[in-house]
């Protein structure tokens, strides 16, 4: 059965006032967690897009008193980009992608007979093609996170903890110049530096505590047991012949619970 955009999309459509200071567009960008939104009129007709790069490409970055002024002065609507490039929701997915292609765009409005219905961009199709992969998910490399949050040990403890939010860690590896594994940070280890009288000028190496680290072809019983016994969260990917080398990932107690839950795990057949 032939994929159409309308499978792929995001229903509904983020939308913002032409009037929209770019400080107010910042605050909808980062709480909706999107990269851009529709300008609409007052009748909630489509003017035009506006992207986080279009706040980057803007001055308002400078440290110049009168650029910024004449900055803030903007909106929505002087920084939009129009006309805004629309897909029909039944276009088939093959064809999406050669728009995309064609127009080297980052996203679509979705139509259904002219009326927007939804949004669909670059990152859709990336999920799609790690959605259709299919793993044995019998050792740790079946399941581990390839993308890892490292720091250098001269990093500040609040730069770290400031990298742990943002990305939604609970900690973060650190390594030396060459990737070498020196440690890890974790929230237990930032934990005190939250009282006021806390001295916060250390850097990661000096709170950090050693990692834990596990083979790639280690079998997901060896890193569970290896977590219980150890109470951790969070296990160092690496390749036993290599230990030396850049970690190659990272397995958690959630990237184990995340397999349990699948439709198609054994935990979940009955």
């Amino acid at each position: 059965m032939t994929k159409l955009v309308k499978d792929l999309m995001h229903p509904g459509v983020m939308t913002c006032k032409p009037t929209a200071t770019l400080g107010h567009v910042a605050v909808l960008l980062n709480q909706h967690k999107v990269h851009a939104l529709f300008v609409t009129d007052r009748d909630g007709r489509i003017m035009g897009l506006i992207t986080d790069f279009d706040l980057m490409a803007g001055e308002w970055l400078s440290s110049d008193s009168e650029s910024l002024a004449a900055m803030r002065k903007l909106t929505a609507a002087d920084l939009m980009s129009q006309p805004v490039d629309s897909v029909e929701a039944n276009t088939p997915l093959a064809e999406a992608v050669d728009l995309f292609v064609e127009k080297k765009v980052s996203r679509f409005l979705v139509t259904d007979n002219q009326k927007p219905v939804g949004i669909i961009s670059l990152s859709d199709f990336v999920a799609s093609i790690a959605k259709d992969i299919k793993s044995k998910r019998d050792t740790v490399g079946d399941v581990m996170s390839d993308a890892i949050l490292v720091c250098r040990g001269k990093t500040p403890i609040a730069s770290a903890a400031s990298a742990m939010t943002s990305a939604g860690w609970r900690s973060v590896l650190v390594v030396d110049v060459k990737g070498k594994i020196l440690g890890v940070v974790s929230g237990h280890d930032l934990l005190r530096f939250a009282k006021e009288d806390a001295n916060r000028d250390l850097v990661v190496r000096d709170v950090m505590h050693p990692a834990l680290t596990i083979d790639i072809h280690a079998s997901l019983r060896e890193a569970a047991d290896m977590m219980i016994q150890n109470h951790y969260h969070r296990l160092v990917v690496i390749d036993k012949d290599d230990p030396d080398a850049f970690p190659l990932g990272a397995i958690s107690t959630f990237d184990i619970v995340a397999e349990m839950a699948r439709p198609d795990s054994v935990w979940q057949k009955t």
